[in-house]
């Protein structure tokens, strides 16, 4: 039989009613001639709920018992799930990561997936199983220890099990109805795609689109998985939702896909640096090591053997990074005057892999900042993406124009 990857996210199991409804779409599905590995999250809220216990009990937490903790929430949800399709005459089962076992390293709360061998399910199928419901974000590491895979690691686990047992497709069925151009809840001209390139998907998730884990889309684009976005609410229909796939697979597309935007950023400035070779590694490296998630890089003009170095971070690594520094400061490896940090900033991207074979959308995206007199603190490219940093204020605004100046309410 084809076999075919359904992923459940928190809130199309957040009650027993919603667990219902997603059990009726597995089992069209299984009607439909495959036989289905279920991903499920935890009910909505229930991590939250439950990661809040582990903090409240112990602040400076042992990583190991906080995945025990944590992970338990997909293993309720796996078993109602299981429950509910047996009730529906489908045979069914729950499978918790060590059952499996999805290996993975030994990075508590951030592990990385290693293998998923097929064999205990694939036994199961032969045997008449029609549908494995298996607890997403969780895993088992090589010293038998449960693991979990971070925020948003079901996303993650739905497509390394697509890849690991060749399936079909891999549908992500979430609460909104596919990737649109920009966030409807800015602007109301966002239109959903109809498909998307892995690409332009990798760029919009880490640029701060909330509909796919970017860990997910990169192993999507590794093992040409094809990933459909899809509400759990809506109309069961073939061209429901969207789908992320090949750029070859795209007949047609706008120049920019979409317009991104994430208003957690802030700008860092060291003011007067030496301007001398392994600056930049003697900045960045302490960064690193402090786990300092650098983005946006500006290193300006230098004058008298001094310069300085401007780069962003998410708003919550601010105190992290002023301390990295200082630290390197202290030891000598840097000298710097001052370091300036500016909380009050977001970042706004155009995406699009037509970009690579048009000139000038650069010229146009800034000319419709200028006409909406937003300043551009912060630019930074690559083939496919342009983003600039800008006052947080006008951040919705500049959405808009943007989405407005690329016509992307119109269909390619």
């Amino acid at each position: 039989m084809p076999i075919l990857v359904m992923k459940f996210g928190g809130t199309s199991v957040a009650t027993l009613d919603r667990i219902r409804r997603a059990a009726k779409r597995v089992g069209v599905e299984v009607a439909n001639g495959y036989d289905v590995i279920v991903i499920v999250s935890a009910m909505s809220g229930e991590t939250n709920k439950l990661v809040g216990f582990v903090e409240e009990t112990s602040p400076l937490f042992d990583a190991r018992e906080y995945d025990a903790v944590v992970s338990s929430g997909e293993n309720v949800t796996a078993g109602l799930m299981a429950l509910t399709l047996q009730e529906m005459d489908i045979p069914a089962r729950s499978w918790q990561g060590w059952q499996v076992p999805l290996k993975t390293t030994s990075a508590h709360s951030a592990a990385r997936i290693e293998e998923i061998p097929p064999e205990n399910i694939m036994a199961k199928f032969g045997e008449g199983m029609k549908v494995a419901v298996v607890a997403g974000f969780q895993g088992i590491s090589p010293e038998g220890r449960i693991t979990t895979l971070g925020r948003g690691g079901s996303d993650t686990t739905a497509v390394a099990f697509a890849a690991a047992f060749g399936a079909e497709r891999c549908d992500i069925y979430t609460d909104v109805d596919g990737v649109y151009t920009t966030d409807p809840r800015i602007s109301d001209k966002a239109r959903k795609l109809d498909r998307i390139a892995f690409e332009e998907m990798l760029e919009l998730a880490s640029l701060g689109a909330k509909v796919l884990q970017t860990r997910s889309v990169e192993l999507a684009m590794r093992y040409k998985v094809k990933l459909r976005v899809l509400s759990s609410f809506g109309e069961m229909d073939e061209s429901a939702g969207t789908l992320v796939c090949d750029e070859e697979d795209i007949v047609e597309s706008n120049v920019v896909a979409g317009v991104a935007y994430s208003r957690d950023e802030a700008k860092m400035t060291l003011i007067s640096v030496a301007d001398r070779p392994g600056i930049a590694a003697a900045i960045f490296g302490p960064l690193a090591d402090a786990g300092v998630n650098v983005d946006m890089i500006v290193q300006n003009i230098a004058e008298e053997g001094r310069t300085d170095m401007t780069f962003s971070c998410p708003t919550n690594q601010v105190a992290r990074a002023e301390a990295a520094m200082n630290k390197a400061k202290e030891a000598g490896d840097i000298n710097f005057h001052d370091l300036v940090a500016d909380i009050n900033v977001a970042k706004v991207s155009v995406v699009g892999i037509g970009m690579r074979s048009h000139a000038g959308v650069a010229a146009k995206m800034f000319n419709a900042l200028k006409d909406e007199g937003i300043n551009i603190k912060v630019i930074t490219t690559s083939e496919i993406k342009i983003s600039v940093l800008i006052d947080r204020k006008y951040m919705e605004l500049a959405v808009q124009a943007l989405h407005d100046t690329f016509e992307l309410e119109k269909s390619a």
